[in-house]
């Protein structure tokens, strides 16, 4: 009988299980980023059949973002401590019985509510689910991770277009009912074909850091809401209901990078956030990950504004930059063992950052606004697919042990930056006489932040082959 092979070789799964395993996976990260999108077509419908206005409403989008970030570090430490496949079968139900109570929600609190829960339970997806990848997929697995960045352009694009397709022809309830087949599905497919987690022979379990995590969760928290709060009409940054929120929050996070410094077992382990190699690559991840995408968010609003198109022309717009990342993102990660991380985040921020100096001009004599916009959309999203996977295996190719960890810090940062740049760009926006003029300046100020920051990139460990 053949010896059994190490945790975290390719050789625990045939290549067969190993494909239905990341068909699985890949199924559930759909399911969690269309679910991101997919509110944003029925805002109009929420308010008209919970008697809501439109700000509230709009929290149902920002609760989910909240509880995305305040969750995601949990469920990272909660995959290291109690295996992965417990934590991606738990999310699994906490996000499918959180879906089928937010279409049974009476009035806006009680949905608004739901969505914090049911965002933790998407949260706990992609950290576990990297860490499934980086136990069974061995000499796949940087390849497998890479992937990942493919699927949530995807689940983005087409979110906006089932809101628009339910609202329409159903019911806004659809949006989050269509979540419980399919979330039962994966459950049970999760169940049959992902191996059971291993034993921890000889490794005890860390007893829970729940200082950290008042400190971290609190800090993120009264950070977003000072974000948030910004985006209001009318708000400066000498506003209490900004700058009081935005001093707890850096009085939090600088205790809890205190906290685990000195803590026995500490929440996450300090070196994970800032310890060489990591904070390069967790920094590089904000800028050149989570600014972008904010930005990418506002390009719709940008078309309106600066250009009249109206709301469905400007809407498909970001279907360039979907598909645009899609395809970059898999050509990325075919190649990534020989060109290393580098050569793509520098390749890839170049790219972005052309990409938002197109946004930023003008279109050419004879090209529509239209076609000036998806072209700069596009490019976006070349630039997005090409440094991704780069990006997502930086890091895990440093600790792959703390892969949980290391995947919920990536998309912490990401949900950071993008809320950040939202946020600051409708800020500004809110006293802007022309915004859509405003707005080109704004796409011009990122792309040079892009071109400042590129040096970072030589701070990244280099890496070339598998890991």
């Amino acid at each position: 009988m053949p010896p059994e092979p190490p945790a975290g070789r390719a050789d625990a799964l045939p290549p067969a299980r190993r494909a239905l395993v990341f068909a699985i996976i890949a199924f559930a990260l759909m399911m969690m980023s269309i679910s991101s999108t997919i509110v944003a077509t029925a805002l109009h419908a929420l308010q008209q059949g919970l008697d809501a206005p439109i700000n509230w409403t709009g929290w149902t989008i920002t609760a989910y973002s909240l509880g995305f970030v305040l969750a995601l570090p949990v469920m990272g430490m909660l995959s290291e401590q109690y295996g992965r496949r417990r934590v991606f079968a738990g999310s699994i139900i906490v996000f499918t019985l959180a879906s089928l109570l937010c279409g049974m929600a009476g009035d806006i609190s009680t949905l608004i509510a739901l969505r914090v829960l049911q965002a933790a339970g998407g949260a706990g997806f992609t950290p576990s689910a990297t860490g499934l990848v980086v136990d069974y997929f061995g000499d796949e697995r940087d390849r497998m991770v890479g992937l990942f960045g493919s699927i949530f352009p995807v689940g983005a694009m087409i979110g906006p277009v089932f809101g628009g397709l339910f609202v329409t022809y159903w019911t806004w309830r659809g949006i989050f009912w269509i979540n419980v087949p399919i979330g039962l599905a994966i459950l049970a497919l999760s169940l049959r074909f992902i191996p059971p987690d291993r034993p921890r022979t000889g490794k005890p379990r860390n007893r829970l850091d729940p200082v950290g995590m008042l400190l971290l969760g609190g800090g993120l928290c009264c950070g977003m809401f000072a974000i948030t709060y910004l985006g209001e009409p009318g708000v400066r940054l000498w506003t209490p209901g900004f700058l009081v929120p935005l001093v707890v929050a850096l009085l939090a996070l600088w205790a809890f990078l205190r906290h685990i410094r000195r803590a026995t077992h500490p929440f996450i382990a300090p070196r994970l956030i800032r310890g060489p190699g990591f904070g390069h690559v967790n920094l590089i991840t904000m800028v050149f990950g989570g600014v972008p995408a904010g930005m990418v968010a506002l390009i719709p609003l940008y078309a309106t504004n600066r250009y009249g198109i109206d709301a469905l022309g400007s809407g498909t717009l970001l279907v360039a930059q979907a598909v645009a990342a899609f395809v970059f993102s898999i050509a990325a990660v075919l190649v990534i063992r020989r060109t290393g991380y580098r050569l793509p985040l520098y390749a890839g921020g170049i790219v972005v950052a052309l990409g938002m100096i197109l946004l930023a001009l003008a279109p050419l004599p004879g090209v529509s606004a239209y076609a000036w916009l998806a072209g700069a959309a596009f490019l976006v999203g070349v630039g997005s697919g090409t440094l991704n996977p780069a990006n997502r295996n930086a890091g895990l190719q440093l600790a792959p042990e703390h892969a949980s960890t290391l995947a919920a810090l990536r998309s912490m940062g990401m949900s950071i930056g993008s809320i950040l740049a939202i946020a600051i760009a409708t800020a500004v926006l809110a006293g802007a006489d022309d915004p859509g003029a405003t707005q080109s300046w704004i796409f011009a100020a990122v792309a040079v932040l892009l071109f400042i920051a590129l040096p970072l990139v030589s701070r990244v460990p280099e890496h070339r082959g598998a890991w």
